[in-house]
């Protein structure tokens, strides 16, 4: 799944919203301006961003993002429904714009509009590298037009790099995200997995994509 961000300061609203989106999408929240801009300078896919913000408001927040280059879709949800405010937040890099009240059915439609124009998502809701694409539901992988095998660990890894691809990614980051705290196995696995990994794309050769960062970890390089 995908991961989205809500930014949302009405805490029932936020919740509902949250509910919404969980079925499709790995959803993380703020409920203010100053934790919303935190949280969208991390490896996120799309933003809801409300406009009416304690701290910050939404039109902050996306000065703040794209002055950063970071070109995460936007879709704002704000009460405002004046041509002017649509505007200012298309204006100021915004995607969509969605008035409230909407229907879930809507709002999830134009999340997966703007996916799909970014390219992380296609129609058929599949996860998207180069010529690799991961059928999240089947957990099924094609690469270059050729199905392959890989296990839940391989599949989740190769996941995971595919939604942070061009950032490095820590060996405590891949082994918290994968494995999980609780897990019997120690961080080396990581090293074991990503070896496995390479194996599995070194036909097609989209191993040469996975860079290790030495001391650090390792990084998919940007689509």
């Amino acid at each position: 799944m995908l991961r989205i961000l809500v930014v949302e300061d009405n805490l029932a609203l936020l919740d509902s919203i949250v509910e919404i989106l969980s079925d499709e999408f790995k959803v993380d929240q703020a409920a203010d301006g100053e934790d919303g801009l935190y949280e969208a300078m991390q490896n996120i896919f799309a933003i809801v961003l409300d406009v009416m913000l304690p701290e910050m408001d939404g039109f902050q927040i996306i000065q703040r993002m794209r002055k950063e280059n970071i070109n995460t879709p936007v879709l704002f949800l704000t009460a405002r429904d004046s041509l002017e405010d649509r505007v200012k937040g298309l204006d100021f890099g915004g995607d969509d714009y969605l008035v409230k009240p909407f229907e879930s059915s809507e709002l999830k439609a134009r999340l997966r509009a703007l996916l799909r124009r970014s390219g992380s998502l296609t129609l058929n809701q599949t996860l998207r590298y180069r010529g690799i694409e991961l059928l999240g539901p089947e957990h099924d992988i094609i690469v270059d037009g050729h199905p392959i095998k890989l296990t839940i660990k391989q599949y989740e890894l190769l996941e995971y790099m595919i939604q942070n691809s061009g950032t490095i990614l820590t060996k405590e980051q891949i082994y918290d995200r994968v494995w999980g705290f609780d897990s019997e196995t120690t961080i080396a696995i990581v090293e074991v997995f990503m070896h496995h990994l390479r194996k599995k794309l070194e036909p097609y050769p989209y191993q040469k994509d996975i860079k290790t960062i030495r001391g650090v970890g390792y990084m998919l390089k940007e689509q």
